[in-house]
């Protein structure tokens, strides 16, 4: 598929449609922000405000505030083929800036209680450091091997047109970001 180009022959980049408005949901919070449309009445907009500051609790700030699911409830086991071959990759070396990056990001993590550390690992993979906008780096894990010893789970996608189609009719659209996308 060849990619859309503008009149200048530059590639389309996806723009919102409204200019975006910065809302800090704590006072003198900058940490605490969302963003929010500005072309909606200024009613609207301020009741979803209020909704969202009576509900602050429910936001995941930082690592911390991810409780997770009591192991009582449920616990999630991967379904990996015995027949597979164990894979511990080997160690990769970074720089020492990176290497700190890589160490606070565990240090939070372990913190938290979402991850903690072992002995005798069966499968070892390694760190990936993956640039973002504004020159911050995001922790990833390489599972590509795991993942190859996991029987897939067949989905089919959603359509994309079904998807913008069931928007239809609605007055508000909202999307919310999962911290930092991968917990």
């Amino acid at each position: 598929m060849e990619e859309a180009k503008g009149i200048e022959g530059e590639p389309l980049k996806v723009q919102p449609v409204e200019e975006l408005l910065n809302v800090e949901l704590v006072a003198r919070d900058s940490e605490k922000v969302t963003k929010i449309g500005s072309q909606m009445e200024n009613t609207v907009r301020e009741k979803i405000i209020q909704c969202l500051r009576r509900n602050i609790d429910i936001f995941a700030w930082t690592p911390k505030d991810l409780e997770g699911i009591n192991p009582n409830v449920i616990t999630h086991h991967l379904n990996i083929d015995p027949s597979v071959k164990l894979v511990i990759q080997k160690k990769r070396h970074f720089g020492p800036e990176k290497d700190k990056i890589i160490q606070v990001e565990v240090d939070k993590l372990m913190a938290a209680g979402h991850i903690q550390a072992i002995q005798f690992p069966e499968w070892l993979s390694n760190v990936v450091l993956v640039p973002k906008p504004g020159g911050k780096c995001r922790m990833c894990i390489d599972f590509r091997e795991l993942n190859k010893a996991c029987p897939k789970n067949f989905y089919p996608l959603p359509r994309i047109d079904q998807l913008v189609n069931s928007t239809f009719g609605f007055e508000l659209l909202s999307m919310m970001d999962a911290s930092q996308g991968y917990h």
